[in-house]
């Protein structure tokens, strides 16, 4: 393998390059795209952005450098999905043909199915038939363009079975190009052998589960989903704040199913993200602006389960919040690690902007992910996790929907994954 390798013949390089910290407002839209643009990387790093001419007196100058012609196509970061749950065991097709006829996901889950139906499914599997299907997901997500996720656990729901998915999660990042933050979910749900006796499920959580996820350092966030019949405001604060006495930085499933005040107390711990937030109203978005969290504002899950309440994204993005795209990736309400349909679904549903929502699935999860300084942009000194779409225009990302745009997608400066361009 070269030591250098240089991508020349971009339509678009689209770097976006600009302040270091997450965008707001206007700044979504700025994009910082270079025309006819190209780029030289160094081992897994970023060596320089520029102009064709700029690049092409690097490239002359260098001993060992693999040059790759993009053919007039866009050249992006790798998108940052900073909301999926991409480890689990078998699927729940029949829920969602439940679902198409009629049903309700809290009536499936009232009847032992939801979460619930793939706990009992991860429970049961070992740890490397877990890791085999992640490995599976994991092609998915880079054939989509995706080179990094935010991983959560929150299938197990036990001691035993909560350390199985982290260390799965943490084999997978080891194993696969895809990069791995693995987040600490706990706190998805109660079980079944604790439905009465609740109180006793918070404390193991409390007492045994976050400190040992935090001694054998398996997770660097820990989440709660945050809704008055899973975890309470007060059940969640308390959660959380272990959680942060232990070192973890916080991040909440907020407001999905109700206006439960989940938006207000991630201001008031002044969590990293607050998740999902369908029905966040004006004082809750209030709140998060004060208290500084980013909003994770995951469509998919909203059309996978035949809702049409989609979060207020126009309101907070006039509201100065860091708006953040994810998938929330898993078996039950989101099956797509698809983050194209998801910009899809941010334009025709929520009015944000292409531009709007390639920033919010880039560089701005990054930051969510306090990985701003890393990832999420193409610029000097960054890792190079770089896609080659298939198109000349950022629009079509969104604009055609239900396609892999990708042609080659790159992780830390190496080839990911490639496919036949869609035209020959």
């Amino acid at each position: 393998m070269a030591s250098s390798l240089a991508v020349i013949n971009c339509s678009q390089l689209v770097t976006l390059k600009g302040p270091a910290r997450p965008r707001v407002g206007a700044e979504l839209r700025e994009l910082s795209i270079i025309p006819e643009g190209s780029m030289l990387v160094v081992g897994d790093r970023i060596e320089k952005v520029g102009t064709h001419d700029e690049i092409a007196r690097l490239i002359e100058n260098a001993v060992d450098c693999d040059v790759i012609d993009a053919g007039g196509r866009i050249v992006l970061p790798g998108f940052v999905d900073a909301h999926t749950h991409p480890v689990f065991a078998g699927t729940r097709a029949g829920e969602f043909e439940e679902r198409a006829a009629g049903a309700t996901y809290q009536e499936i889950a009232a009847r032992g199915g939801g979460i619930q139906s793939t706990v009992n499914a991860t429970r049961a599997a070992t740890i490397d038939e877990l890791v085999e299907a992640g490995r599976r997901y994991s092609e998915w997500f880079l054939r989509g363009g995706t080179t990094t996720v935010e991983a959560k656990s929150g299938y197990g729901l036990s001691l035993e079975d909560e350390l199985k998915i982290l260390g799965a999660i943490k084999r997978l990042d080891q194993e696969t190009a895809l990069s791995y933050m693995p987040t600490f979910l706990g706190a998805h749900s109660i079980p079944p052998e604790y439905r009465a006796r609740r109180a006793e499920y918070i404390s193991l959580l409390v007492d045994e589960m976050i400190p040992q996820v935090a001694s054998q350092k398996l997770a660097e966030f820990c989440d709660v989903f945050c809704e008055q019949n899973v975890f309470t405001i007060d059940e969640s604060r308390r959660i959380l704040s272990a959680a942060r006495d232990h070192g973890f930085r916080l991040r909440m499933h907020a407001d999905q199913l109700s206006l439960s005040g989940g938006a207000k107390l991630a201001a008031e711990l002044r969590t990293a993200t607050a998740d999902h937030l369908e029905h966040t109203d004006a004082e809750g978005i209030a709140a998060l602006k004060s208290g500084g969290v980013q909003p994770v504002l995951l469509p998919g899950s909203v059309y996978a389960l035949g809702s049409s309440r989609y979060p207020q994204a126009r309101e907070m993005i006039d509201a100065g919040l860091a708006v953040v795209l994810a998938t929330d990736f898993n078996p039950g309400s989101s099956p797509t690690p698809a983050m194209t349909m998801v910009l899809s679904l941010a334009s025709t549903q929520m009015k944000m902007l292409p531009s709007e929502s390639i920033t919010a699935a880039t560089v701005n999860a990054a930051y969510s992910l306090g990985r701003g300084d890393e990832i999420g942009s193409l610029e000097a000194g960054k890792i190079a996790d770089f896609v080659i779409h298939d198109c000349a225009d950022y629009r079509d990302l969104a604009y055609f929907f239900g396609i892999e745009h990708p042609w080659k997608v790159f992780a830390s400066g190496r080839l990911a994954c490639e496919r036949a361009p869609l035209v020959q």
